[in-house]
């Protein structure tokens, strides 16, 4: 098959372009010369930006379903053996909720009176319905004063706490095992300040991503960080669990990007590090232990971030390849030929993609023949006559050399946004599909793919893949960028044979080529006792005085982060 490219227009329409070995780099360039290559014509209508199937309850957002089949997901104290509930902890009592009352208004707490379990279950219920736990109080303060109270309260009680963002974590970290009491940063959603000069915003833990990304639009400036789950994930829960992204590759991690941090300790002290210095070199860097610290040091209240000035001109293109080596071939290239412009640089495999197929509703691809790997590329910039030429070099070439078969350039931000909502459709069409086992490693890139083979293979071997079987899918995505990879597995139901397949087989795998078992998601309660194939005993050794030098009484999010003794 000659390599063909598709090129959208400025009228939202798509036009399918033959390339023939013959043309010259100017005939490429002129798209008014391309005109008589045409193909066919798609109309962008048949795009929609990606909506994700989730209702609102409260505040917390819980997947589409039925109230009935959440209220019969199993609760993890009773799925998981080894958990036990600290005997060390006190169970709430009436005396308590008179003090949290005192406190908190009625809108900002809500207490188990028998009746509201439909109230309580979207913060005891994570949105993937895996963990469940039995939570019969959940506090949404507005002030961090009155965290500093409550927490030192339940620190002198022993009265275990978990603190909970918008609830899109995939590890369970953000949801209780057993009774502990739900610390939502719902409420704390102020934007304190913003300095257009150093582009630091300075907000409150519970400010959503995508406000905060919106607030910045306004002023010229972009979040460092962006994800799929931006219209509902907090910025103290991106900080507390170092998320990544899908600007990691441009803008690097939160350790890099987080300035300052207000957190409040377990007894009840504010820690009061909101600094927007870019330098500051006085004693330890404090901040960096709450970042990714996942809640068990404190809990984290306002955040001062640094911000990139939004770029001006933006540009994502999609392709399709025959090989995971010609994905490396691909990134390879882009770093060398977009250099300064590249921002993203994305892969999902052909399950994913018939996935995304499957549960978007008529949706319609916009390439023509279905390829093993797809790509999305996407560069952003001050000039857009540079960047459109750069990009336009860059991918004559990969088009001439067959380092890519196929592809689409969008040219408006509409289309723009129909390129990227395939790649961010996919965790949603995963969980549409049935329950979703998620792996998030990283590992050095020529292995990356191998990975969701090898594992593949074993399920199959193992006779557990097909219609009649539990599991119904193997995909691999991710980002090529930063060599993080997205194993979703997807089966019928959780099933106990199925996980004893997987586990502690891809963490095993992941340390056997030097990887992390988490990139992005953190550990929660999924990873914590598979921390020794990424750490070493002496680091996990080290972590768990620093644990204990912060939290003495280990009322911080227990049973998770950290290996149960």
């Amino acid at each position: 098959m000659k390599p063909k490219i598709i090129l959208m227009n400025l009228h939202n329409h798509f036009r399918s372009y033959q390339l023939l070995q013959s043309v010259s780099r100017n005939t490429i360039q002129n798209r008014n010369r391309l005109e008589h290559f045409v193909k066919e014509i798609w109309r962008a209508g048949l795009f929609r930006s990606r909506h994700y199937a989730t209702e609102k309850t409260g505040t917390a957002e819980i997947p589409t379903q039925d109230k009935k089949s959440n209220k019969e997901v199993s609760y993890t104290a009773d799925k998981y053996a080894y958990l036990k509930r600290n005997p060390s902890f006190k169970e709430l009592l009436e005396e308590d909720i008179i003090f949290f009352k005192s406190i908190l208004s009625s809108s900002e707490i809500i207490v188990d009176n028998g009746t509201n379990s439909d109230d309580l279950l979207p913060y005891n219920l994570d949105w993937m319905r895996k963990y469940r736990g039995k939570s019969r109080l959940v506090v949404k303060p507005k002030f961090t004063q009155q965290i500093s109270q409550i927490l030192k309260y339940c620190n002198e009680k022993r009265l275990a706490v978990v603190p909970q963002g918008g609830n899109t974590g995939l590890v369970g970290g953000g949801v209780p095992v057993f009774d502990e009491i739900v610390f939502s940063t719902s409420n704390l959603n102020k934007i304190r300040s913003f300095d257009p000069i150093s582009g630091v915003v300075v907000c409150d833990a519970g400010c959503i991503l995508e406000v905060l990304d919106n607030y910045l639009a306004e002023r010229g400036h972009i979040m460092p960080l962006d994800m799929g789950a931006k219209g509902s994930c907090h910025i103290g829960g991106n900080v507390a669990t170092n998320a990544g992204g899908l600007r990691y590759l441009r803008y690097g991690s939160l350790h890099g990007t987080v300035l300052g941090l207000e957190a409040v300790l377990p007894d009840g002290t504010i820690l009061d590090n909101l600094s927007s210095l870019r330098k500051d070199n006085t004693g330890y860097d404090l901040k960096q232990l709450f970042i990714g610290s996942e809640g068990t040091l404190g809990l984290v209240t306002g955040v001062s971030i640094l911000t990139p000035r939004r770029p001006k001109a933006v540009n994502v293109a999609l392709l399709g390849t025959n090989t995971f080596q010609q994905v490396q071939k691909a990134f390879t290239n882009s770093k060398e030929e977009l250099t300064e412009i590249l921002s993203a640089f994305e892969f999902w495999d052909i399950e994913a993609l018939r996935l995304v197929k499957a549960h978007s509703h008529g949706t319609k691809f916009p390439l023509e023949g279905e390829y093993p790997f797809y790509i999305l590329i996407e560069t952003s910039g001050s000039n857009k006559e540079h960047d459109d030429e750069k990009l336009e070099q860059f991918l004559e070439k990969l088009l001439n050399t067959e380092v890519v078969q196929d592809g689409v350039i969008a040219q408006d931000i509409s289309q723009i946004k129909s390129l990227w909502a395939f790649r961010e459709g996919i965790p949603e069409a995963c969980s549409k599909a049935g329950a979703v086992y998620k792996y998030d490693i990283s590992t050095p890139v020529p292995v990356l793919y191998q990975m969701v083979e090898d594992v593949k293979a074993r399920l199959i071997e193992a006779e557990v893949v097909g219609n009649d079987k539990p599991v119904t899918n193997v995909i691999g995505y991710g980002h090529i960028g930063d060599g993080n990879l997205h194993l979703n597995i997807t089966a019928k139901s959780y099933d106990p044979k199925v996980t004893k397949l997987i586990e502690p087989y891809v963490y095993e795998w992941t340390e056997k080529h030097q990887g992390s078992i988490s990139a992005e998601h953190g550990l929660g309660l999924m990873k914590a006792n598979y921390l020794c194939y990424s750490k070493s005993p002496s680091m996990i050794d080290l972590m768990k005085k620093v644990k204990k030098s912060f939290d003495p009484n280990g009322i911080m999010n227990p049973y998770k982060f950290l290996p149960n003794s």
